[in-house]
C-alpha cells in the first residue's frame, strides 16, 4: 500500500530549476513573437522566476545563461535574487551565437577559436565562484553537416582536451552537467550526439562530470526512461533539462506532448531513490515560449511535472514486483496504468493548502495582478531575447 503522508512530503520537498532565458521573447529561425512585460535585465528575469516560486512553492532557483544573463556585480544580483526568496542555480554557457563558432567551437579546427570557446567555459566557473552555483552547464552545438568536412577522431580529441581543462578548474563542490543532442544545428554528425558519448567523457573526466539528459533530443521513438535507469545505476545523472517535443527539439511545455513519458521517466526517478534534492539531480525546466504567455507556461510546466511525479510516487511497488517476479506481464502493466490514470490534482491540491499556497498557482497568478503590473512598468529598453 501507498503512504500517501510519504507521497505529500515528497511532493512538497521536490525542487524544480526555471530557466531565465524562458522569461524573454524566443521563436523559430523565421520569426520571433514580442510580448508585452518581457524583461530588459537579469534582475527583471529573476523577479518573475521569483513569482514561479511564489505560487508553486517548488521552484527555487533559476539558471541564468551567459552571456544574456551577464551583470557587472554577480554578488549584487545573487543577494537580489535572495531578496525574492529564490537563489541561481546552474551556469549555461554560450559557445554557439558568435561568428567565430561556424565550424565550431571547443572542436573548432582554429586553435584560436577554441581558445575563445575555452577561456568562456571558464569564464562560467568564476560566475559560479560569485554566485554560489553548483553547477556548470555545458551544451555544444559543434558537429559538421558533410562527410569529409573534417577529422571525426580529431574533433573528438579536442572536446576532451576542452573538457580536461574545464573539469580541472571546477571548485571542490562544483561539477560539470554535459548535455548532448541528436543533431541542429549540424545535421551530418554532433560531436556530443547522444547520452553514450556524454557519459563516455563524463567516465573519463571523473566523478565530478554528470550527464543532463534533454528530452527533447533524442530521435523519434527513444526509450529516455531506460537512459535514466542506467545513469542512475552508473551514479553519472546529473540533471533533466524538461521540455515537450512531438518532431524534433520543439521546446514545448515539459508534459505537454507526451505525459505518459514524463511519468515513466519519473517513476524510474522515484524507483532509484533519486527524487529527493539530497541525492542531487537537478530537475531544469529548458523551454521557449514563443506564442503563449511567458509565465503561467511556466507555471503550468511546474504543475505538469509535479503531477507525473505524483502519480509515479502512488505506484504500488510491492504489488508491482510482486507481478514482475510472477512473470505476470498483465498485471505489471496494470500496476503502472492503474497509477497513471489516477487524478492526482486533489492530492497536489492538497500538499500546496499544506504549504500556504493558492491551490490553482495558474489562477492566484492571474488574480495577482502581476502580469498587468509588469506590462505596465516594463515599457521601453530592449527586451530579452533573440531576434529572427
Amino acid at each position: 500500500m501507498t503512504d500517501l503522508a510519504a507521497v505529500k512530503r515528497a511532493l512538497a520537498a521536490q525542487r524544480i530549476e526555471t530557466p531565465s532565458w524562458a522569461f524573454g521573447n524566443s521563436g523559430t529561425r523565421f520569426k520571433v513573437f514580442a510580448q508585452p512585460g518581457v524583461p530588459r535585465t537579469p534582475h527583471e528575469k529573476i523577479a518573475d522566476a521569483a513569482v514561479v516560486h511564489r505560487f508553486t512553492g517548488v521552484a527555487p532557483t533559476v539558471a541564468l545563461h551567459i552571456p544574456w544573463d551577464k551583470v557587472d556585480d554577480y554578488a549584487e544580483l545573487t543577494a537580489y535574487a535572495k531578496s525574492l526568496g529564490v537563489g541561481v542555480g546552474a551556469i549555461n554557457t554560450n559557445v554557439f551565437q558568435d561568428d567565430d563558432y561556424k565550424l565550431g567551437s571547443v572542436t573548432n579546427p582554429d586553435p584560436a577559436v577554441r581558445r575563445k570557446a575555452t577561456d568562456h567555459l571558464l569564464e562560467a566557473i568564476g560566475i559560479m565562484d560569485q554566485t554560489g552555483s553548483r553547477d556548470l552547464k555545458l551544451w555544444f552545438s559543434d558537429g559538421i553537416n558533410y562527410p569529409g568536412q573534417d577529422d571525426l577522431t580529431n574533433r573528438q580529441d579536442r572536446l576532451a582536451a576542452a573538457l580536461r581543462e574545464t573539469y580541472d578548474r571546477l571548485g571542490p563542490d562544483q561539477r560539470i552537467l554535459l548535455e548532448y543532442k541528436l543533431f541542429e544545428p549540424a545535421f551530418y554528425a554532433t560531436d556530443i550526439p547522444d547520452w553514450g558519448t556524454s557519459y563516455a567523457h563524463c567516465l573519463e573526466l571523473g566523478e565530478k562530470a554528470t550527464v543532463c539528459i534533454d528530452t527533447g533530443h533524442h530521435a523519434p521513438g527513444t526509450n529516455i526512461e531506460f537512459i535514466v535507469a542506467f545513469l542512475l545505476r552508473q551514479k553519472k545523472l546529473g540533471a533533466f533539462d524538461f521540455n515537450s517535443r512531438f518532431y524534433a527539439d520543439d521546446d514545448l511545455m515539459a508534459g505537454a506532448a507526451d505525459p505518459f513519458q514524463l511519468f515513466r521517466i519519473m517513476y524510474e526517478i522515484v524507483r532509484g531513490g533519486a527524487l529527493d534534492p539530497a541525492y542531487g539531480i537537478n530537475f531544469m525546466l529548458d523551454q521557449c515560449h514563443n506564442i503563449e504567455a511567458k509565465i503561467p507556461a511556466i507555471i503550468r510546466s511546474v504543475m505538469n511535472i509535479q503531477e507525473a511525479t505524483a502519480k509515479a510516487l502512488l505506484v504500488d511497488r510491492d504489488a508491482l514486483a510482486a507481478a514482475q517476479n510472477s512473470g505476470d506481464v498483465l498485471d505489471s502493466n496494470a500496476v503502472l496504468m492503474d497509477a497513471y490514470n489516477t487524478d492526482v490534482r486533489p492530492l497536489l491540491a492538497e500538499v500546496r493548502t499544506d504549504l500556504g499556497l493558492d491551490p490553482d498557482p495558474v489562477a492566484a497568478y492571474k488574480r495577482s495582478g502581476y502580469q498587468e503590473q509588469i506590462v505596465a512598468d516594463r515599457v521601453g529598453g530592449t527586451q530579452a531575447g533573440w531576434g529572427a
